[in-house]
């Protein structure tokens, strides 16, 4: 529920954000679950584009307003391409709400780092922060008496732990390396292979919050016989059927962002197929094909596709609901016990 008395309804561009909003919010109704107190968890993922960059005019108050919309109706949304510049992401919050909170990484230093952070945004009503936050470092091997990396990634996977009622998880978001636009780089690959065996090696050490560990993010896969997707079910994570191999791109034709499982809580929920998930279109409702003439008059269709990418993204938010209520389960268990 962002606040929305700031907009100027006196000027066009007031009206048309007004107009854009009531468009979103009606999409934003029939597509994704109610928030609840305490039975569900909303969870998504975006790749916000250079967020807190300046290209096509940075993100104005109106692009602002639609960003907040569609993060208010989760509770937990995992953002990649978060720049070095937190001012975009400081007015996002603003109209969110003080309830809304912000977890992010720092830079990683490098040309390959292209001055991105990692970040949590979610919703203090429903999620606690359990105090872990770090970035994942790659394995490293002993040489000549020295602990030496075996590769950097482009971006520190970026890890924290929640607790939304019974369900207490951690949660890994990632920005893999995507070099050439090409299948399965190899670094690329290297990255995807590492990230689950780290998150794996946790697990089985039984840290605190690694019991149940969900991993996000956009890893520029682009098929599902990708080496990079393949790491995620060799490594036994678990991804929901009606999200698997959906197009997450604007241009629908690629399946680069994921959100895995490595958690027994959620596990049961994916067999019984009760998980309700999904990509939301923004661009149906807001900086629509329609709507380029009130936007860039003079410029062509393909010039208004990308310039709108840097108000919105050039990926589409993925989501999924999980219950989080298990205690009627603890309780039969206690009695048959």
């Amino acid at each position: 529920m962002p606040f929305y008395k700031s907009i100027n309804y006196k000027i066009e561009a007031g009206k048309r954000t007004a107009q854009g909003l009531l468009r979103l919010k009606a999409a934003l109704d029939a597509a994704i679950p109610a928030k609840q107190v305490d039975q569900t968890l909303l969870l998504a993922t975006w790749n916000i584009r250079e967020f807190g960059g300046t290209k096509s005019g940075g993100r104005d108050p109106e692009a602002l307003f639609y960003l907040a919309e569609i993060i208010s109706r989760f509770d937990m949304v995992a953002v990649q391409e978060v720049r070095d510049n937190l001012d975009a992401l400081d007015a996002l919050m603003d109209k969110l709400g003080v309830w809304w909170k912000y977890l992010v990484s720092d830079v990683t230093s490098g040309p390959k780092g292209n001055d991105e952070r990692l970040a949590f945004i979610f919703d203090t009503r429903k999620l606690s922060f359990g105090g872990l936050a770090g970035e994942l470092s790659a394995p490293s091997d002993m040489v000549d008496g020295l602990l030496k990396p075996q590769f950097g990634f482009a971006r520190s996977p970026f890890l924290c732990g929640f607790r939304a009622g019974w369900f207490k998880f951690t949660i890994c978001t990632d920005h893999l390396y995507y070099g050439e636009a090409k299948h399965d780089d190899p670094e690329r690959v290297k990255e995807a292979e590492s990230i689950v065996a780290l998150l794996r090696e946790r697990m089985q050490a039984r840290d605190r919050w690694a019991n149940n560990t969900i991993l996000v993010g956009d890893f520029n896969i682009f098929s599902i016989k990708d080496q990079t997707f393949l790491a995620l079910e060799k490594a036994s994570f678990n991804i929901p059927d009606n999200l698997r191999g959906k197009y997450t791109n604007v241009n629908l034709d690629k399946p680069f962002d994921q959100i895995a499982f490595l958690a027994p809580d959620v596990n049961l929920q994916i067999d019984a197929a009760s998980l309700k998930a999904g990509i939301f279109p923004f661009f149906d409702y807001v900086y629509r094909e329609e709507d380029k003439d009130i936007y860039l008059k003079d410029k062509s269709d393909a010039a208004y596709r990308l310039w709108r990418t840097f108000k919105m993204s050039d990926h589409l938010p993925v989501w999924v609901e999980l219950t989080v209520d298990f205690g009627e389960d603890y309780l039969k268990r206690k009695l048959a016990g």
